[in-house]
């Protein structure tokens, strides 16, 4: 460790191997944190978080959940703070793109947008890369999208995805019940589901919105809604 102590201290520059640590450092942060997941369906796009509220924490604030449009979403793992950071970035973004073309902002091109933010950050010195990672959802005129981007300004599309704690083997969970003709309703009860995985059944701990394809806004699901598709996983899936 000690001989590799250089290398550590600068995003700038690639160890002997070809690797540079402070990117691994800040894909390990996500790693730590509290899962996130994503899922296309014909009818829209559906992203939920595993939060835990403490006792006296007011139950219907959201902190890993933002709206950066009308149509977009976002649903963060790692380090929130740097997740509050870009998603002001992509507001921004996404209101310019209105502006100037009179239109809304494509969903890959916010993706990108942000993508391109993280890789600044591991191309200069005094600088550390962002420990978040995103899962950047809906609906445009391509259709309903999902894409993640993380610390290394890696942009990827997919159908459904698990960030945070424990995603590996919720990927692999998702890779076999998710169908691409899904209903909204059983795309929200997968991905609480995905969540429930790796934490304990119902839906006390799960935070979730949704952005219809028909062209609605994003919509928080909560009360008796989010127990219903807590349910709906629990009937379909087995779980608690």
């Amino acid at each position: 460790m000690m001989a590799s102590r250089g290398y550590d201290m600068t995003p700038t520059m690639y160890s002997p191997d070809g690797r540079i640590y402070q990117v691994e450092y800040a894909i390990e942060t996500v790693k730590r944190g509290t899962l996130a997941v994503g899922v296309r369906s014909p009818e829209g796009a559906v992203i939920a978080v595993e939060e835990k509220a403490r006792p006296l924490q007011a139950p219907s604030v959201t902190q890993k959940i933002f709206q950066v449009d009308r149509h977009i979403g976002v649903a963060a793992a790692g380090y929130i703070p740097d997740a509050r950071v870009q998603v002001d970035n992509a507001r921004f973004f996404s209101q310019g793109t209105r502006l100037t073309y009179d239109e809304p902002a494509e969903v890959e091109t916010v993706a990108k947008h942000l993508a391109d933010q993280c890789h600044q950050f591991t191309q200069y010195s005094g600088v550390r890369p962002y420990g978040v990672a995103l899962i950047i959802a809906g609906v445009d005129v391509k259709g309903v999208r999902v894409y993640v981007t993380d610390p290394s300004g890696t942009s990827v599309p997919y159908s459904a995805v698990a960030i945070g704690a424990g995603s590996e083997d919720v990927n692999s969970f998702l890779e076999d019940a998710y169908d691409p003709g899904l209903p909204m309703g059983d795309a929200a009860a997968l991905a609480v589901a995905a969540v429930n995985l790796k934490a304990d059944g119902g839906a006390t701990h799960v935070k979730m919105a949704t952005i219809p394809a028909g062209g609605g806004p994003l919509r928080r699901v909560e009360g008796a809604e989010l127990e219903g598709h807590a349910a709906a996983a629990a009937k379909k899936f087995g779980q608690k």
